[in-house]
């Protein structure tokens, strides 16, 4: 059996909480390695939406552990609401189940508005981030200003970094009218949570070549989607860290070989939250109507998402990017109120056909995308957990997937809750081996 990397090929919000949840069994450890909690991954629990943004979604099965990485930033305060709630739900969560990288980023008060500055400063060309601070803190990691997890944990570092970080960031904060922050409150708040924070945190890199060593099997869970991977994404319209399949290396201290098997999720429709090129988005009673229909909401902000098609051009390169090697499609089942459906297999650009997504992103917002129409299936395939119940109309739907990206689909969501799924043993097998037998089971 091999380690699994699940992650987006779109631009987030594809699914990857309940594809996670689904596959867990089948692991030991779920390592997360990117990313903050501007991320939602969304599972429903006996009929119950539960939203997490730090923690990763195996945490819902007993006796599995969860790892976040040092390639994540990290909220203190966001962590103990998630490990508050959870524990409300009567999932047993302690340092046996949970382990922090003590090499883990650590969003500050002053992150957050640090990114309102910078967003208000671009104006007409603003990124549409949480301003959760991810992309501060990601920028203070980068110059080398960062505070760990790790520092929380030694009292006189903590307020050493604390002291030289304002000393800076303040004469900013005053230049844009706004108080001082105190070194002192800062200092005082953030050493409490170093004590509470201390059971959970170890070398995340030792703590899982020992798990490898042992013979563990990892399902690492990315965040956010490939189209918005700082390097890869239409930047700069990008999260902050790299959600690719690269990032798992420098995200959890391990050789890129521990990395056996990708899967990529994909909705079979597009959506994309705040600003950058779309090619496919649709602004009309179409794109409302998925969104609607399709719960199309962030689990993290409540904004709106914008939707559109399906866009192969988009997917099909964030599967060689990321060498996808079988893909899972989600919310089918939105799409059966319209009358056509369309797909996006290539681009036209100044008269040349573009059958590869292009770098710049100022050349996807002229693009003008070729669609291939398909008739809406019948009957209804909501909640469908047998292949061989699928219409035939959705079928030729999916083939031409599979055919227009060149890899296998594995699994096929059919509806939000954890037993809507359809479950395709024998491409799983070929990734996961005798392992594939505990999935798909009631």
């Amino acid at each position: 059996m091999s380690n699994l990397l699940v992650l987006g090929t779109q631009w987030g919000d594809e699914g990857k909480g309940k594809v996670v949840d689904f596959l867990a069994p089948a692991f030991d450890l779920i390592a997360r390695y990117q990313g903050g909690h501007n991320a939602g991954h969304t599972v429903y629990l006996s009929g119950k939406k539960v939203v997490l943004h730090l923690i990763p979604s195996g945490i819902l099965h007993p006796g599995k552990i969860c790892v976040i990485g040092n390639g994540l930033v990290f909220s203190p305060q966001a962590f103990f609401k998630e490990l508050s709630d959870l524990r409300g739900l009567g999932v047993k969560v302690d340092e046996k189940r949970l382990v922090l990288s003590r090499a883990a980023q650590v969003i500050m008060p002053y992150h957050p508005l640090m990114e309102k500055i910078s967003e208000s400063a671009r104006g007409q060309k603003m990124i549409g981030t949480t301003c959760r601070g991810i992309g501060p803190c990601y920028e203070d990691k980068i110059a080398r200003w960062g505070i760990r997890v790790g520092d929380l944990l030694e009292p006189a570092v903590l307020r050493e970094k604390i002291e030289d970080n304002l000393r800076i960031k303040n004469k900013i904060f005053e230049a844009f009218g706004f108080p001082p922050f105190s070194t002192e409150e800062i200092y005082r708040e953030y050493a409490d949570y170093g004590e509470k924070l201390a059971p959970f945190v170890q070398d995340v890199s030792v703590f899982l070549h020992q798990q490898i060593k042992a013979g563990k099997k990892i399902l690492f869970e990315g965040a956010q989607g490939a189209l918005l991977d700082v390097d890869f994404g239409t930047y700069p319209y990008v999260t902050s860290s790299s959600c690719t399949a690269g990032g798992v290396s420098t995200g959890l201290g391990l050789s890129p070989k521990q990395v056996q098997a990708v899967l990529g999720i994909t909705k079979v429709y597009t959506t994309r939250v705040g600003s950058g090129p779309f090619p496919t988005e649709l602004k009309d009673e179409t794109g409302a109507t998925i969104a609607r229909k399709g719960d199309e909401f962030g689990a993290t902000t409540g904004r709106p998402r914008r939707c559109g098609w399906f866009d192969a051009v988009a997917v099909r390169y964030a599967c060689r990017i990321n060498g996808v090697d079988v893909l899972a499609l989600t919310k089918p089942d939105v799409l059966e109120e319209l009358r056509e459906i369309k797909a996006c297999f290539r681009y036209r650009y100044k008269g040349s056909v573009l059958t590869d997504f292009p770098s710049d992103p100022w050349i996807l917002e002229k693009v003008e995308p070729e669609y291939r129409t398909f008739p809406v299936w019948s009957p209804s395939i909501h909640r469908l957990k047998n292949f061989e119940e699928l219409p035939s109309g959705f079928l030729d739907y999916l083939h031409w997937i599979e055919d227009t990206l060149e890899v296998k689909v594995a699994l096929i969501s059919t509806g939000v809750g954890r037993e809507d799924m359809i479950y395709l043993k024998d491409e799983m097998k070929k990734i996961l081996g005798e392992k594939a037998e505990f999935l798909g089971r009631e």
